[in-house]
């Protein structure tokens, strides 16, 4: 069976070609069922899709390793901590207690490597399959192409949380099997727990993972652009570079809220006691903001788009 014909919807566990009437007596669903049911099939086929490709297992293959690398280097280098430069620096936490060892992976990972996973996979999810010339055959199913942009935008959200997790479960058990674990002295000097340390652990990458939410909305918009997954994927992970670039120029200061790297590493102040939400709540929404602008042009070039190969 076909990919598209995988998303054809059923009804009582019978199939029901087009054009082929209704056997009489038999009750339509409603509308409302088959919209999810044939989004869910969208859904699953999109993750199924995303995650078998060797190129996405290499790249979660690259975070996973990432925490390993930093916390041998940390483990031979303990008598002079890197001091991190325009971000939160947690190195010389991790030598005391493992756990943050996830913060400081996160803090690596954060600008640089995951947003670049991430435009990977998102710049390639329409213009990928357009490429291929699979697209052409997804929208000759009743898919609808409103559903499934959603199913595609949805699953790189996925993506985002399998990323992050990569990065986060790597990380606390590279710090387990190097550092000692225990109460954790949180950046602001107070002392917690290592279970209320850890649920932080869990909230800290869930923020992280929400803040990659326009990313994956403006590689879904430059996907919808071109035909070539390559273009695609170079013009987010580009355009990535660019902005960071101009959010570490202070005299754009007028600008630099609005850049959606901007609040990125706010996620540092939940390490304090009590957690100053200020800047993770101005990056949540910086990021809904960023979903709603591109996730609108995305759907305004895709439903208006051309797709004759």
């Amino acid at each position: 069976m076909s990919r598209a014909e995988a998303l054809v919807p059923h009804t009582n566990g019978q199939s029901h070609p087009a054009g082929q009437p209704r056997a009489e007596g038999q009750q339509p669903t409603g509308r409302r069922p088959q919209t999810a049911a044939g989004f869910l099939a969208l859904f699953r086929n999109e993750l199924h899709l995303t995650f078998r490709r060797l190129r996405t297992k290499v790249l979660l293959g690259i975070l996973a390793l990432l925490p390993v690398l930093i916390g041998v280097i940390v483990k031979l280098n303990t008598g002079s901590p890197h001091e991190g430069g325009g971000g939160p620096s947690f190195i010389a936490q991790t030598t005391q207690n493992g756990l943050f060892l996830v913060f400081t992976a996160l803090a690596v990972a954060l600008p640089v490597f995951l947003p670049m996973t991430v435009g990977v996979v998102a710049g390639d999810s329409v213009a990928g399959e357009a490429a291929t010339g699979t697209l052409r055959y997804l929208l000759v199913a009743p898919a609808g192409r409103t559903r499934l942009l959603a199913a595609k935008f949805t699953a790189g959200l996925v993506f985002c949380l399998a990323a992050t997790a990569a990065v986060a479960v790597a990380a606390l058990a590279t710090g387990a099997a190097l550092f000692p674990l225990g109460e954790v002295t949180l950046i602001s000097g107070d002392t917690i727990g290592f279970a209320d340390a850890l649920l932080r652990a869990v909230l800290v990458a869930g923020v992280v993972a929400a803040s990659l939410a326009g990313l994956v909305a403006i590689g879904l918009f430059v996907s919808t652009l071109t035909g070539s997954g390559i273009a695609a994927m170079a013009a987010t992970v580009g355009l990535v570079i660019t902005v960071q670039i101009l959010d570490a120029f202070p005299q754009l200061d007028a600008i630099r809220p609005f850049l959606f790297t901007h609040y990125w590493l706010s996620f540092a102040d939940l390490l304090r006691e009590p957690m100053y939400w200020d800047g993770v709540l101005k990056d949540l929404g910086l990021q809904a903001a960023y979903v709603a602008v591109f996730g609108s042009a995305a759907w305004s070039r895709f439903a208006s788009r051309d797709i004759s190969a």
